[in-house]
């Protein structure tokens, strides 16, 4: 048996410059509306966002092999990955237009495996502080059956984005202009 994916993705343009336009809590929105596209980590990892409000996110995937670390459970750097979106877009449902995050930290404690018997994990983070430079939140990841599959901390630093910084960046790396 062959076991093979494709995956497509959107012009990653499209996203930052929504990001450096809009507050984080309407760009979360519209990305969970389908007026704006899926980031492509969505293609690549399988990881969703499902919804935002005022200082929370929730992301959900669907364990499937290619998740799979060799002994045959999914791969803690999948876990933290939907952690690290759960906690980073709590963050920035909180942030105004023009302000960006990324993470500074990530602290994850695996508490049980995840397979394909797990069915839909899905990710809640919360912010717990925001100052002016830094904000902290704390996720939980939990199984179909509601057991924790792992809890997760994490600091981001606030920075503002500077108008078309990122799509000039991408721009100038793929030779195009925007």
């Amino acid at each position: 048996m062959t076991r093979e994916r494709t995956h497509t993705w959107s012009d990653p343009r499209i996203l930052a410059r929504a990001a450096g336009e809009l507050d984080g809590i309407e760009f979360l929105n519209q990305i969970s509306g389908g007026e704006l596209p899926l980031p492509p980590v969505s293609s690549t990892t399988g990881i969703m966002p499902v919804e935002a409000g005022d200082g929370w996110a929730v992301f959900e995937m669907e364990p499937a092999e290619w998740h799979f670390n060799p002994i045959g459970s999914v791969h803690g750097g999948i876990l933290s990955t939907i952690a690290d979106s759960a906690l980073g877009c709590a963050v920035q449902t909180r942030l105004p237009a023009g302000t960006g995050y990324t993470s500074l930290d990530l602290t994850i404690k695996f508490t049980r495996a995840a397979n394909l018997d797990s069915d839909l994990l899905r990710c809640r983070g919360d912010v717990v502080t925001m100052g002016r430079r830094t904000a902290t939140a704390e996720a939980t990841i939990v199984d179909a059956k509601g057991r924790t599959v792992a809890h997760a901390m994490a600091t981001c630093l606030l920075f503002p984005i500077p108008p078309d910084s990122t799509t000039s960046q991408l721009a100038q790396k793929d030779g195009t202009t925007s």
